[in-house]
């Protein structure tokens, strides 16, 4: 052995906690770059990875008895060959480690050392842990810097979280906000300057583009909003702000249940909405106003624990609110409060697309919360369109006795569109017994579940029963795993009034049902040509153009198509003209029945050399849409 090695040999590694450190005090400002640091010196064991009941064999091995010091767990870890890869495995086995009252002092002991000292993340990780289940305010800076290595971010975040929920959202922040329109206010957060906190909360873009419903809950919490609000109560832009924020953290799309993990998320209603009447009647802040008031109307908002008769006080005044002149004028521009009420005829050129859109949409939801019964029945069906700015989503929000089933029991993604469970029928009660999917994960349901119920007609009632989660959603039971039963003469009447209410609906969007509802009443209109019907809406990123996609194989109208794993896929957009969606929708359905729909609509899917075989021209923005 070198000189050099066997000095090597005798200097002790440095703990990680002193390594954090010493890489803050070297970035620019002492502020973490995205995603942190890399653990410096890895943790090799015996080569060999330890799987499933052997290696929680190993960790409860380990791990009992508590060792007194952290060099007896560093030596029983190498000896049973516990890695960093382990970590995921010794975060969960640790949380879940029985601890007797005799040997929590020293547990915690044992934390704050290993956090402290330790110099492997299987060790610290266990550290972590135990000061996530038994640490104290002293624990937090240790915590925090730790949490700072890729490697330890997760265990780090979740025992702060226990601990402070500043703390843990500012480290949170600082590794998994990407954007770089969000790092002023993750460097403000960071270094504790609470004016430069107020004016970037203010000025950064919170649209949902930038901000999921975690960030937005981070943000809330990192920058203690309550605390801003009460410091700054004639700031309507920080006002404004903190609604946004939680609009976007209840947005079905993403995860509602930041909103229900955000603790301050009543109190910022309750500011909110109180406030509310001294907001500049903006568009952007009656959008705002009228979002929160869906979600409290039939979304997750709901679900919040508020004294009795709270949620009906903050829908009055925001529903009175929102019929006040000055609002129901908001302009088209953001800073624009007396432009008269939006044109009906989408060509009119006072207002760009998006805002014409949105003001639409105001204008055509804005009554829609008030109207909604103070004591409802049993139960009521709402279908709620998101607001376009967003690419909100259109859901039927099912709710049975005052709650919304879906965000109630499924996180991963919106109820199912009125097309799908209203426009099919799908929701009608018949002797027969049939199972509904009423949500899916908007991964799909392969990747992370969906939610089911069966509903079936029993005499003079309909009941609702064997409520599921399929694989991939949480474990918990959706709802109760009793029945649900309702009257079925009340049921019918509430089907059938949401079936027929169109009043949610956009032009485009209501010239997309009425040419799917005809193509489901004549199929041949399609089948004549080789053709069968797919997906048919408003566009996602055109919502004023009705959406028609079709498969087509040859022979297919015969019952024998011709390599019929191997469809092209078309598409034909229909550009809404401003003529009544009843008359567009049966010039399309009479194009459809005059006219080969291949010659006017596009290839969008399939492969090329399929569409060469045919005969069709393959766009290129296909591919580009692939890559």
């Amino acid at each position: 052995m070198s000189a050099q090695e066997e000095r090597d040999a005798l200097t002790p590694p440095t703990a990680l906690y002193d390594h954090a450190l010493r890489l803050l005090r070297k970035s620019p400002g002492e502020v973490p770059p995205l995603r942190g640091y890399l653990v410096p010196q890895k943790t090799t064991g015996t080569g060999h990875a330890l799987l499933g009941k052997s290696a929680q064999s190993a960790l409860r091995e380990a791990l009992t008895p508590l060792p007194g010091d952290p060099a007896t767990l560093h030596r029983r870890f190498e000896r049973l060959g516990i890695e960093d890869r382990d970590r995921h495995l010794i975060k969960s086995t640790v949380a879940e480690l029985p601890l007797p009252a005799d040997q929590v002092d020293r547990a915690r002991a044992l934390g704050r050392r290993l956090v402290r000292t330790g110099t492997t993340v299987p060790a610290v990780t266990v550290g972590i842990v135990l000061l996530g289940r038994l640490g104290g305010p002293e624990d937090i800076p240790y915590l925090r810097a730790l949490g700072l290595f890729r490697e330890l971010t997760a265990p780090a975040v979740a025992a702060l979280d226990t601990l402070d929920r500043q703390a843990a959202a500012v480290v949170w922040l600082a590794l998994h906000a990407r954007r770089d329109e969000l790092r002023p206010l993750v460097h403000a957060l960071w270094t504790g300057d609470r004016q430069a906190v107020r004016t970037e909360l203010v000025v950064f873009p919170a649209s949902a583009r930038l901000v999921d419903s975690t960030t937005a809950r981070r943000i809330a919490e990192a920058s203690r909003l309550p605390d801003l609000l009460g410091h700054h109560p004639h700031d309507v832009g920080l006002l404004a702000r903190a609604g946004r924020l939680l609009v976007r953290m209840g947005c079905s799309r993403d995860d509602p249940t930041d909103l229900l993990g955000y603790r301050d998320a009543v109190r910022v209603y309750d500011t909110v909405v109180g406030r509310a009447a001294a907001l500049p009647p903006t568009l952007d802040n009656a959008a705002m106003l009228l979002s929160l008031a869906l979600d409290l109307s039939s979304g997750t908002g709901m679900l919040l624990d508020r004294p009795p008769g709270r949620r009906a006080a903050l829908l009055e005044t925001l529903g009175r609110l929102l019929a006040e002149s000055r609002w129901t004028r908001a302009g088209a521009t953001a800073n624009d409060a007396d432009h008269p009420d939006p044109p009906d005829q989408p060509g009119d050129t006072t207002y760009d697309a998006d805002q014409r859109r949105r003001a639409e949409w105001f204008h055509r939801t804005r009554r829609q919360p008030s109207q909604q019964p103070a004591a409802p029945g049993r139960f009521r069906i709402e279908v709620v369109a998101g607001d376009p700015e967003d690419r909100g989503p259109v859901e039927t929000r099912v709710l049975i006795d005052g709650r919304p089933v879906v965000a109630a029991a499924f996180c991963r993604g919106p109820a199912h569109a009125p097309e799908y469970l209203l426009d099919d029928h799908r929701l009608r009660a018949a002797a027969e017994p049939h199972e509904v999917q009423l949500a899916e994960a908007h991964c799909t349901e392969g990747c992370c579940g969906a939610i089911y119920v069966t509903i079936r007609r029993d005499a003079d009632q309909v009941v609702w029963e064997n409520w599921r989660q399929t694989v991939g959603t949480p474990a918990e039971p959706a709802l109760e795993p009793t029945a649900y039963r309702f009257d079925a003469s009340a049921y019918d009447a509430e089907v059938a009034r949401a079936e027929t209410d169109g009043s949610w609906s956009w032009r485009a969007r209501t010239v997309a049902r009425l040419i799917r509802g005809g193509l489901a009443e004549r199929p041949d209109l399609l089948n004549r040509w080789d053709a069968e019907p797919g997906w048919v809406s408003s566009g996602f990123e055109d919502p004023d153009t009705a959406v028609v996609n079709f498969r087509y194989a040859p022979g297919l109208a015969s019952g024998d198509p011709e390599r019929d794993d191997s469809p092209l896929h078309f598409r034909w957009d229909i550009p809404d003209d401003g003529t009544p969606p009843e008359s567009q929708a049966a010039a399309a359905l009479h194009r459809l029945a005059e006219e080969d729909p291949k010659r006017y609509a596009r290839v969008c899917g399939g492969s090329r050399e399929r569409a060469a075989e045919l005969g069709f021209p393959w766009p290129d923005d296909v591919d580009r849409r692939r890559r």
